[in-house]
């Protein structure tokens, strides 16, 4: 029998950038987004919580410690990952325009490399990064071929209409939903051998192609939809049903913020929907993974919580083995576009 331990993370692009350069995407959207009302431009029309973290630096006081509190957190989810000693992490997150662009958008896909080789700094597009490493660095993480080989096999057994790959389609082969999280996971660069298999899930379905990974509109026919959370749930759960009965020590981990404000229309895409989020977390907390599963898809949309699918195939997995939650923080924001949950799962 496997053993396995379950992770929650997240793959915040922001906090790659010195927080001087402001990288959250609302210092930049209040210049140049259309969408956003003229009248909400300016600070002073916004909640008042929303205008103390934006200070008088923009922001930049109040990220250095959302930083620190997320980046203290990913050291904790370091010394649990060392600890339990994995044979490898299976890792869910999502692919937005990356390695799954137009020739196909599967909705799950189990990515069954040798080696993860990843070049993440090409997105910070000449930025610098916090740890001062060139711009054209390659990273490579091992993966775990004949583990992401037995998973694919048994889930299709077991119904799950599972796509796998072998090697990348395009750029770099690997979604920074990924690559973040691997870059965070060795915050202190002592090094991180650990194999990982990646399963990407198609969070942003309707808009993936649409909107090609960014914020301009390139078509207005909408795409076909994101798996469900209900199916997301499943796959989750089949994952887990299959992994126990493996050979291998695995950990199972999402990565992904929750809502987000770009995404949000009905906050006029400038603060994320903490609300629809502190639902989540408390359904969370209580382990009632069963309103988690039930949650209509477009609820989710609407809320800006496309990426939490990738947290939906987590607590499917998570319900399946009775785990329960440890919240090592949850990090709230009304201006760094998503709030942030760090969390392990182990048996209740």
């Amino acid at each position: 029998m496997a053993e396995i331990l379950g992770i929650g993370a997240t793959h915040y692009p922001p906090g790659l950038v010195p927080e001087e350069l402001k990288p959250w995407p609302l210092a930049r959207m209040l210049k140049s987004d259309p969408r956003i009302p003229e009248h909400l431009r300016n600070p002073a029309n916004w909640p008042e919580p929303m205008r103390a973290e934006w200070g008088d630096d923009e922001g930049i006081t109040s990220h250095k410690a959302h930083k620190a509190r997320v980046f203290d957190a990913f050291r904790k989810i370091r010394e649990e990952i060392d600890a339990f000693k994995p044979d490898f992490i299976l890792m869910w997150g999502d692919d937005q325009y990356e390695n799954f662009k137009e020739d196909v958008i599967p909705p799950f896909c189990v990515l069954a490399y040798e080696r993860l080789d990843f070049s993440p700094y090409t997105r910070l597009r000449g930025r610098p990064n916090i740890w001062d490493e060139p711009g054209d660095k390659v990273f490579s993480q091992p993966g775990h071929h004949k583990a992401a080989r037995w998973l694919a096999t048994r889930l299709l057994e077991q119904g799950v209409d599972m796509a796998y790959a072998y090697k990348p389609l395009h750029e770099d082969g690997l979604g920074h939903a990924f690559a973040n999280t691997l870059l965070y996971l060795d915050l202190d660069r002592n090094g991180f051998t650990t194999p990982v298999v990646p399963m990407t899930v198609n969070c942003y379905g309707s808009s993936v192609i649409r909107y090609q990974g960014g914020f301009k509109e390139y078509s207005k026919e909408p795409d076909p939809p994101s798996p469900s959370p209900r199916r997301c749930f499943e796959v989750g759960q089949a994952t887990a049903r299959v992994l126990k009965d493996s050979p291998w020590r695995v950990v199972l981990m999402a990565s992904s913020s929750w809502s987000h404000a770009f995404l949000t229309e009905k906050n006029h895409w400038i603060h994320p929907d903490l609300d629809a989020d502190r639902a989540l977390l408390a359904q969370l907390r209580a382990g009632n993974y069963g309103a988690w599963r039930d949650t209509p898809l477009a609820q989710m949309e609407a809320a800006g919580q496309q990426e939490v699918l990738n947290w939906m195939c987590l607590a499917g997995a998570m319900a399946e083995l009775d785990y329960k939650p440890e919240i090592l923080d949850w990090v709230e924001t009304w201006t760094f576009n998503a709030p942030k949950c760090m969390a392990v799962f182990r048996p209740a």
